[in-house]
């Protein structure tokens, strides 16, 4: 099976702000998921990956590929869903297809064979002939997945790629992700708790271009079991709340906050017992609350 190696991966742009801070991942084959919040330095880390930038210091390894250095054995073996990609207005999807995979160099006596098989695989068939420009969000993102499976990649980079889909639409891309993620190494770069708890077996969260946790999801739930409380307070208390204990969360149940705090004994106060999701761990790693270290 082939594995990325990232060692101490670093950028800061010319505007001061260090997007990517001594970064090092063991991402194996299957579903990977980066998780962070938006500006976390998520998307410095795929376009780097992807060919798309370059690193200030740092190593990455596609199996025996050196990524920062070999980029066009890099782009022969990747598949890219940016989180918005452009399309021409009036292509239908069988030529947008067709025209991507003649720049992959899948050659002329393939393409056809692939495109519909890619087609079919991504359930666009009976809309090949419409523009893609016309699709609707779950459909443009079912396109992006086949152009980002054309020419067999050994590394797939999805970023943000369930943003503004609907509940069915995203149920159908997690399947998609899933059949795909058995084979190959699939990273999927998101803010968004769900996508990660549905897909990934293997996680890591980012915050200010830093790695705050590597490792499996149902770890990092160990290490929060037994030391999150939750309670139903009004609005006006949040904030009294917020400074009296470690609130790692605060959602509206029924139009009434609930806040979810970290205290490993327990805090009474009419608190109560909550089971730890991914969530927590989320919100726990990126509050900086001491028993989430990165591992």
């Amino acid at each position: 099976m082939i594995q990325l190696t990232i060692r101490n991966l670093s950028k800061t742009y010319s505007n001061g702000v260090k997007a990517l801070d001594d970064v090092s991942l063991d991402i194996p084959t299957g579903m990977y998921g980066l998780l962070g919040p938006n500006g976390a330095g998520k998307s410095t880390l795929m376009r780097t990956l992807a060919t798309l930038q370059e690193a200030d210091s740092g190593s990455a390894t596609l199996g025996d590929i050196d990524v920062l250095k070999d980029k066009d054995a890099v782009r022969r073996t990747l598949g890219y869903l940016p989180q918005e990609f452009g399309v021409y207005p009036r292509i239908s999807a069988v030529e947008m297809l067709d025209h991507l995979a003649v720049l992959k160099g899948i050659p002329a006596g393939q393409r056809k064979e692939v495109v519909n098989a890619l087609l079919q695989r991504v359930n666009l068939w009976d809309h090949r002939k419409k523009a893609v420009s016309s699709y609707s969000g779950g459909m443009r993102q079912r396109f992006g997945i086949a152009q980002a499976l054309l020419g067999d990649p050994q590394l797939i980079i999805v970023d943000e790629p369930t943003a503004g889909l609907d509940p069915g639409e995203r149920n159908r891309f997690y399947n998609l992700l899933s059949e795909i993620g058995e084979n190959v190494i699939v990273i999927l770069s998101t803010h968004i708790v769900e996508d990660v708890k549905e897909l990934c077996s293997n996680m890591a969260i980012i915050h200010q271009g830093s790695v705050l946790y590597a490792g499996n999801p149902e770890t990092a739930l160990t290490q929060l079991k037994g030391k999150i409380w939750e309670k139903a307070i009004t609005k006006a208390e949040v904030e009294d709340y917020q400074n009296r204990y470690r609130v790692i969360s605060s959602k509206l149940v029924a139009g009434k906050p609930i806040i979810h705090i970290y205290s490993e004994q327990d805090p009474a106060d009419g608190f109560g017992p909550a089971d730890a999701d991914l969530e927590d761990v989320f919100f726990a790693k990126i509050g900086g609350v001491e028993a989430a270290e990165a591992v």
